[in-house]
């Protein structure tokens, strides 16, 4: 069995009930991107990255953001040695490989954006100095859609910067029961067994950045991201950014499926979930209540599908 076959049922025999959910997270780790988990409070959205970190040997941190959390506490400090007389680097939360942001949007933006360099360069420079993340790295952040009070909603350039936008949603009636039934013996999920390490996961990530993609597959990709760019009710289309995440998610998820090459329904299956949070509706729009999601699919199935 191929190894990221092995990661998504060691992950599964622990998260249960969510399979769909567990492959677009682990495509999005593949491709090297980071994930926004947007769902209610309790559905397993902390469950999920820890054992995802646990399955592959990645360290993982964990910082719960509130109002008075600082940058400092993410990206680290320089503190004074009184014995050297030197400046030396503490190392913050995001010094991991995985890395949970809880609740998000419930800290500073001059906290949130403490995030950005991380996420795109993964290094952080602080007094001037630059230190780079471990390998591989990626954040996990989560918000509450329904909990607006105390809130700072995250802008729309901090938006582009995740490659998914998850939801866990509620899990169905046998499946609760299996979760029960594991919270009974005492299976959490640090009784997750490690099915490779770090140095194997950058190896996956170059295997997937070797799937062939085609120019006309290319040309599908743009044909979609432009349609976003001129439909009028959005007053915010995707990004060139946006673009390339379609690109290496699709490559994820061909290569996840056992293919060395990406075909249209790679594209379309992770298409929305790349898509639809770098999208802005236009007031009218709101007004009139339009679905992003539904205009978004309707965009999706006017793009030619290439031969």
């Amino acid at each position: 069995m191929d190894l990221q076959k092995k990661i998504l049922e060691n992950i599964n025999r622990v998260f249960v009930g969510k399979e769909d959910v567990v492959e677009n997270l682990l495509i999005c780790f593949l491709a090297g991107g980071h994930v926004l988990l947007e769902d209610v409070p309790g559905v397993g959205k902390t469950t999920l990255a820890c054992v995802l970190a646990q399955s592959m040997e990645c360290s993982f941190g964990r910082i719960q953001f509130t109002p008075d959390t600082l940058p400092g506490d993410v990206s680290g400090v320089s503190v004074y040695n009184m014995k050297t007389g030197e400046f030396e680097y503490r190392a913050g939360a995001v010094m991991h490989q995985i890395l949970l942001a809880d609740e998000i949007n419930r800290t500073s933006p001059k906290t949130q954006a403490s995030l950005l360099e991380a996420m795109a360069e993964g290094q952080v420079t602080v007094d001037g100095t630059v230190h780079r993340l471990p390998r591989p790295f990626m954040v996990i952040a989560t918000q509450n859609p329904v909990e607006f009070v105390g809130t700072y909603p995250l802008p729309e350039a901090q938006m582009d910067r995740f490659m998914m936008r998850l939801s866990v949603g509620y899990p169905g009636r046998e499946e609760e029961i299996r979760m029960s039934e594991q919270f009974l013996r005492g299976e959490t999920p640090d009784t997750a067994e490690p099915v490779c390490g770090a140095e194997d996961v950058l190896r996956l990530r170059e295997d997937v950045c070797k799937v062939t993609v085609t120019k006309a597959m290319l040309g599908y990709m743009e044909d979609m991201v432009a349609l976003t760019r001129q439909e009028p009710r959005f007053v915010l289309g995707a990004s060139p950014r946006a673009m390339l995440a379609l690109i290496r998610a699709s490559q994820g998820r061909a290569f996840l499926s056992g293919r060395d090459f990406v075909k249209p329904d790679d594209v379309k299956a992770v298409a929305s979930l790349v898509l639809l949070h770098r999208l802005v509706l236009t007031s009218e729009a709101r007004i009139k209540k339009e679905n992003a999601a539904a205009i978004l699919k309707s965009l999706i199935l006017k793009v030619k599908i290439p031969m």
